[in-house]
């Protein structure tokens, strides 16, 4: 099952064994009490705002006893009229093992993946994909649920432009997971021509029959666009608010990738319901994102 030397692009090149195979990796890690210091190090490459994913992949950079290399866009070449491509290959030159890539561009890692001869890790590009965060995702379900396949997944909120609930989609379904969409029309397209989803107009409908609630993330600029009337009108129809988790069973589990926007996707307190799991999805972002860097850059556990 070895990933040693490998880019992770996107979803669509895992196989379920090589899934669970990481899963029980990140379990092994997440028990561990300590990492003796690795000769590794990596470097991140992030030209858009990130909280979550740049701390999490540093945690698990550091989790391993690697070295972590930052580049700052705002303060690199980049501003001096230097190619993405160029900066990322004068970054190889430095010597780390492995670079990670977060870009507005759809298909940037990929491009770059194909002008450096380590590998690259996709944290995100554009509105294509965001594979360890459905890692993370679909370890939170079998953790909090005990298993993936036959689960109910409802994806609420801007299915559009959300590359968090591609990389969902298509993950969830490959280990046997159901998905459902629940959200405004405007923001509520075919899944690129995805089959094999339910459609839901009303949320309360979805709750009743998910088991994972997973809601994302809108932007404000969908409002100024006029996708969305309101951000209170939004909350009003299609966020998680205390009323509406009535139609939520008991054991199922509530999920947000963040950042949240609290009144809009879920009220404050609805994320004080015991079924909520957001931070859980942080912790295991740690734990996942590590054992993917310890399987690729060949590092024991």
């Amino acid at each position: 099952m070895s990933f040693l030397g490998k880019s992770l692009l996107d979803t669509d090149s895992l196989q379920p064994e090589q899934i669970f195979f990481l899963f029980e990796k990140a379990r092994k890690i997440r028990d561990r009490k300590s990492s003796p210091a690795q000769n590794k190090t990596v470097a991140l490459m992030f030209f858009e705002p990130s909280t979550r994913t740049r701390a999490s992949f540093e945690m698990a950079a550091y989790r391993l006893g690697c070295h972590v290399l930052n580049l700052d866009p705002s303060r690199s070449s980049v501003v001096k009229g230097e190619t993405i491509e160029d900066t990322a290959q004068n970054i190889e030159a430095l010597g780390p093992d492995c670079i990670i890539v977060r870009h507005a561009g759809a298909g940037m890692p990929q491009q770059l993946s194909q002008r450096v001869k380590i590998p690259v890790i996709n944290a995100g590009d554009g509105m294509r994909g965001h594979p360890t965060q459905a890692l993370l995702d679909a370890f939170t379900i079998l953790e909090e649920r005990g298993r993936i396949e036959g689960e109910r997944v409802l994806l609420v909120g801007d299915i559009m432009h959300s590359r968090v609930a591609r990389s969902n989609f298509n993950l969830l379904t490959k280990l046997g997971a159901t998905i459902g969409v629940c959200g405004p029309s405007t923001l509520r397209p075919e899944l690129l021509g995805q089959k094999g989803y339910k459609l839901f107009t009303q949320l309360e409908e979805g709750l009743e029959w998910s088991t994972v609630c997973m809601l994302l993330r809108i932007q404000t600029e969908r409002m100024e666009s006029f996708q969305i009337p309101s951000m209170g009108e939004y909350n009003a129809r299609f966020g998680l608010t205390p009323d509406k988790l009535r139609y939520f069973r008991d054991d199922g589990i509530i999920m947000h990738p963040g950042p949240v926007n609290r009144g809009v996707e879920i009220t404050s307190s609805a994320m004080e319901d015991r079924r909520c799991r957001i931070l859980t999805q942080v912790r295991n972002g740690v734990f996942v994102r590590a054992a993917l860097l310890s399987s690729i850059l060949g590092v024991e556990v």
